[in-house]
């Protein structure tokens, strides 16, 4: 379907209400946007800066429709949104990107399928739906390996690693009858991210290669540009156009990228959003993620995307509250005046929970890590 640019001043609806629609909300309302949340959570991230925030069920396709009236387009902050509910929406509204682009994306089976039959470099993989499954992958893919849930896994949840074939059938129990996904194991060096944008007619544009470090499977340490040579840095800003060209993608998508220690680029995940890797870009890049999403789905042309200059971003957990006993040290935190916070907005910290990233640039990579390193430990000294 063609249509002509959503201009500012139109609704535009998010389905999901978290910190990344909270962004993007943000980003919207600097353009001149009104926002709409649904999501079945109140007193959300991206619910205290919209203009309207439906409070009901996913699965309450007529409350759905009635949200997609009110709005010019649908896009989403998250993956797990039923498939029918971007289906409801997509009767009334344009949905970007598509919801047969989240069907793929929300299923790791669904999506290394995709990509795999379409000639992208993946992890090989097994499908693993009985315990002979699992034994078969263990024996023709080896062993230490990840076992993995197909739907609802994010920063490590529904995932393990299995060393011995004498762990399987522990392993399969716990998946209480889930389809699962046997991955072999990649010695790689790193994990880099592209987020890229690209328009109804066809624009795109990529940001910086960003590097991701992380701990106990959470990001914790992003920044750019990547340390990986140009030509790597191009092959994978062009990876990423041609899985966005492949699915059609109309709006922002993340590539979540190995490189391995022979230099060789793989596939690990796709996101069909914006990315907590590229938090970095609000203030170290010409345009964020999230004013390019707004750009992308409302049929604008797209932002410039270069680094001002080298910016590291450091996610805030509930961690820091906790060993800070309450409220972390503000002042103490913000000693360094480059240094930016960004709080989410919510209420309750917990182990592993994301509360808020703090971002700094420097003269070098070296020297913006250590910024907001320096400046996150502070915070509860």
């Amino acid at each position: 379907m063609t249509l002509s640019p959503i201009l500012p001043g139109a609704s535009l609806g998010i389905l999901g209400s978290g910190q990344l629609g909270r962004m993007f909300a943000i980003a919207a309302r600097q353009l001149g946007y009104r926002v709409h949340i649904y999501s079945p959570d109140t007193e959300t991230p991206a619910g205290q800066v919209s203009d309207v925030e439906i409070s009901a069920p996913y699965e309450d396709l007529e409350k759905v429709r009635q949200f997609a009236r009110g709005v010019s387009v649908v896009t989403f902050e998250f993956e797990n949104v039923p498939t029918l509910t971007s289906r409801a929406c997509a009767e009334i509204i344009p949905v970007r990107p598509v919801g047969d682009i989240l069907h793929i994306t929300q299923h790791r089976l669904r999506e290394k399928t995709f990509l795999i039959q379409h000639g992208f470099p993946v992890t090989p993989f097994r499908r693993v739906q009985t315990l002979e499954d699992l034994q078969a992958a263990a024996l023709e893919l080896g062993l230490p390996a990840l076992l993995k849930t197909a739907s609802f896994g994010y920063d490590g949840k529904g995932q393990q690693i299995i060393r011995s074939h004498d762990a399987l059938p522990i392993a399969f129990e716990s998946l209480k009858g889930a389809e699962a996904v046997w991955e072999a194991f990649v010695d790689f060096e790193k994990e880099i991210s592209v987020v890229a944008a690209r328009t109804q007619d066809g624009q795109f544009a990529a940001f910086p290669v960003f590097e991701n470090r992380h701990a106990n499977h959470i990001l914790d340490v992003t920044f750019a540009p990547a340390l990986i040579p140009i030509e790597l840095a191009t092959d994978a800003v062009n990876l990423a156009r041609e899985i966005l060209e492949a699915l059609k993608v109309v709006g922002l998508l993340t590539v979540e990228l190995f490189v391995t220690r022979q230099g060789r680029l793989l596939v690990n995940e796709l996101a069909p959003r914006t990315h907590n890797s590229g938090h970095l870009s609000i203030d170290g890049c010409i345009t964020s993620q999230f004013e390019q999403q707004v750009r992308a789905i409302c049929g604008l042309p797209l932002g410039a995307t270069e680094l001002r200059r080298p910016t590291a971003m450091a996610n805030l957990l509930g961690d820091i509250w906790i060993r800070a006993g309450g409220s972390p040290d503000w002042c103490s935190g913000l000693q360094d005046p480059i240094v930016k916070l960004h709080l989410y907005g919510k209420t309750e910290p917990r182990l592993g929970r994301k509360m808020g990233h703090l971002t700094a640039t420097g003269e070098s990579v070296d020297e913006a890590i250590a910024r907001v390193i320096t400046a996150r430990q502070r915070l509860a000294l």
